[in-house]
C-alpha cells in the first residue's frame, strides 16, 4: 500500500526543495548539544510555520537509528482507535518512507489491541508532519506508525507495556511519540496547564499525567500516545527525561488571546 501525502501544501511545503530548505533550517546543528543516542522523544505536529523548528531542534539532537516506532493521536473519528499499518510505504515531496514490516509483525504480535487499518491514517497529520524531518535526518530510515484514537488507560497502558517489551530487546529502536499540549485558551492559562503536564511527563508518571489532564482539562490532544510511551519507557528501564523546550503559537502569531501550547522532550 501506499500512502500518499494528506497535508502537503498546508501544514508543509509541497514543493521538494522548499520542504527540504525548510526542514534544513529547522533542524540546523546546534554545537552545544551534539547528536547523541536516545530512546524516545516528544515532540509537536502543528504546522511547521508554529512548531518545525520545535520539532527539529529535537530531532537534530537525537542520534537517529534505521527503525523508528512513530506514535501519534488519531484526531479524526474515523477507522480503528488503535490503528497501525504493517505494510507498504507513504509518499511525502522528499520521497517513499518505507513501512518496517517485520517490526511491524513484532509490534502486532505483542500489542494485540492494534489494528491493520489505513482509513485511520489516511487523512491524520500527527504522523506524516515527522516524516520529512527523519527522511533529511535519517535516509534509510524504516518506521512503525500507530495511531490512537482511544482515551481508555487500561488500553493505553497495555500498549505502552507491549512497546516496552519490544524497546528493551533493542536498545537501538527508538520511540517518536507526538504531541501538542493545551488548545485555544489564553497564553497564561495554557502555559499553566501546560505546565502541570509536563511535571508528570518528566516524573515519568503515566497515571498522574492522565489524572492530571482530566481533572485540570489540559486538553492535550496525544494525552493517549503520552500515557502510552512513558508506560513503555517504564517497562523498558528508561529512568530520565528532559524538557528541551515550552512554547505556544502566540510567538507566531502575536496572538495571546488563544494559543496552542508546545513542549519538546527527550528520554534516555
Amino acid at each position: 500500500m501506499l500512502r500518499y501525502p494528506a497535508v502537503a501544501g498546508t501544514f508543509y511545503p509541497a514543493d521538494p526543495k522548499e520542504l527540504s530548505t525548510m526542514v534544513a533550517d529547522c533542524a540546523r546543528p546546534d554545537s552545544g548539544h551534539p547528536a547523541a543516542p536516545y530512546r524516545a522523544c516528544m515532540v509537536p505536529h502543528a504546522g511547521y510555520r508554529y512548531s518545525g523548528r520545535l520539532a527539529g531542534e529535537v530531532l537534530g539532537r537525537v542520534l537517529l537509528p534505521e527503525r523508528i516506532l512513530l506514535l501519534g493521536v488519531r484526531h479524526f473519528p474515523r477507522g480503528e482507535e488503535c490503528a497501525i499499518l504493517r505494510a507498504g510505504s507513504w509518499r511525502t515531496p522528499l520521497g517513499d518512507a518505507p513501512v518496517d514490516e517485520r517490526l511491524a509483525a513484532e509490534v502486532l504480535r505483542a500489542c494485540p489491541m492494534l489494528r491493520d487499518d489505513p482509513v485511520a491514517h489516511k487523512s491524520e497529520h500527527s504522523l506524516e508532519v515527522q516524516l520529512p524531518f527523519l527522511q533529511s535526518l535519517r535516509p534509510g530510515f524504516r518506521f512503525v506508525p500507530m495511531a490512537l484514537g482511544t482515551l481508555d488507560f487500561p488500553t493505553l497502558t497495555a500498549l505502552g507495556r507491549g512497546l516496552g517489551e519490544i524497546l528493551a530487546k533493542d536498545p537501538e529502536l527508538f520511540l517518536l511519540t507526538t504531541s501538542d499540549f493545551n488548545h485555544y485558551e489564553s497564553e497564561e492559562v495554557t502555559r499553566q496547564k501546560d505546565q502541570l503536564a509536563i511535571e508528570r511527563i518528566l516524573s515519568l508518571d503515566p497515571r498522574g499525567l492522565y489524572d492530571v489532564c482530566r481533572k485540570h482539562k489540559v486538553s492535550m490532544c496525544g494525552l493517549g500516545p503520552a500515557v502510552s510511551m512513558l508506560t513503555a519507557l517504564l517497562a523498558a528501564g528508561a529512568g530520565q527525561a528532559e524538557l528541551v523546550r515550552h512554547a505556544t503559537s502566540a510567538e507566531v502569531s502575536g496572538d495571546t488571546r488563544s494559543v496552542v501550547g508546545y513542549a519538546e522532550l527527550l528520554f534516555r
